[in-house]
């Protein structure tokens, strides 16, 4: 039997208002901003730990999510602007790369935190979106623009596996024509793997906290085909890329660090050995910065890969437990300052040749 939707949404409820009411009900919680304001500095001593956990929460969503846009916006601006310059001393298939990628994570910023998330958090200002039917057009470049943001830091990954481990093979590869044609080719694979999206979904908008941002019909919500096929999206987009740059930074890590012994062999022989190496200590670098971007991706996504597939699961008649996870993906967003911070450093990382 299918757990109701409203049993785990935990955006659509209201709050019982009269302070002699201790019904902690899920179905009485009002998720509004200046409700959590009033709950957390009148009833803080009533409320159950969970509900605490999730009102503070609220609140810091609605000082963190500008600020988070303000960065996001300004640092991708600033990094496009300054890499298009080709000043950097940058190759330019390099160039190519991190612009790519800076303009996928401009455009998640805009689709996803300051056209999706804030105005779930601040819904009596952006309620007239629920009239505007523009949502599954909406999700459908949101989500090709998310794929585009993984997949360029999978290419991108790869290009530094190939500089690093196979000099042979980077004649050939590393070219400006060759990193043209990659993010050509997967801007619109991208574009085409997400039209799904445009039929799951409708053209209205629920500002809800959940998984799906768009109304969804009730069939396509307990169907097993489009179910099916929203787990496929899900491992092809993140958990597909967790798996390949982990992969590669494990080979590359291990290439230079054999290649840095056999430097410090070399140079402990030599009459210079107390002078430090500045490639090696280049390589290091890179070597952190590329571990450090896989750890945040992972970061980044985890809370809502496991909440969505939860989610999903229970409403396909896996009686699974996920209120605990429903407001886990309230901090969907909070590694995603370090991520782009990692991000930042990421293009500031020296190229190797």
């Amino acid at each position: 039997m299918v757990q109701p939707l409203k049993a785990i949404d935990w955006t659509v409820t209201e709050f019982n208002e009269n302070p002699k009411e201790t019904d902690w009900h899920v179905a009485t919680m009002n998720r509004s901003l200046s409700a959590a304001f009033y709950h957390l500095s009148t009833r803080y001593d009533e409320l159950p730990l969970k509900f605490r956990i999730k009102y503070v929460l609220r609140v810091i969503q609605a000082i963190y999510y500008p600020i988070l846009a303000i960065v996001g916006l300004t640092v991708n601006s600033v990094t496009i602007i300054i890499l298009s310059q080709g000043k950097c001393g940058l190759s330019r298939w390099i160039t190519h790369y991190l612009v790519a990628m800076s303009v996928a994570d401009l455009l998640v910023i805009i689709l996803d935190l300051m056209l999706r998330h804030i105005p779930i958090v601040f819904k009596k200002q952006f309620i007239f979106l629920k009239s505007v039917p523009l949502c599954n057009m909406h999700a459908v470049l949101l989500y090709t623009a998310i794929d585009c943001s993984v997949w360029f830091t999978v290419a991108f990954t790869f290009d530094r596996f190939v500089v690093l481990c196979r000099s042979k093979l980077k004649s050939q590869y590393c070219t400006e024509r060759t990193a043209i044609a990659i993010l050509v080719s997967m801007t619109v694979l991208s574009g085409l793997k997400n039209i799904f999206w445009y039929f799951m979904f409708t053209g209205l908008y629920r500002l809800h906290r959940e998984p799906w941002f768009c109304d969804v019909p009730k069939g396509v919500r307990l169907s097993l085909v489009w179910g099916s096929i929203e787990f496929v999206h899900h491992i092809l987009t993140p958990i597909v890329p967790f798996f390949i740059i982990l992969l590669l930074n494990a080979f590359t890590g291990k290439h230079v660090l054999m290649n840095t012994k056999v430097r410090k062999r070399f140079w402990s022989h030599c009459k210079f050995g107390n002078v430090r190496d500045a490639e090696v200590e280049n390589r290091r670098r890179s070597i952190f910065l590329l571990f450090l971007i896989s750890a945040n991706l992972i970061l980044l996504w985890s809370p809502l890969l496991i909440s969505t597939f939860w989610t999903r699961m229970n409403l396909l008649g896996f009686q699974i437990i996920v209120c605990a996870l429903n407001f886990v993906l309230d901090s969907y967003f909070l590694p995603c300052l370090s991520f782009f911070v990692c991000r930042l450093l990421f293009h500031l990382m020296p190229e190797i040749p």
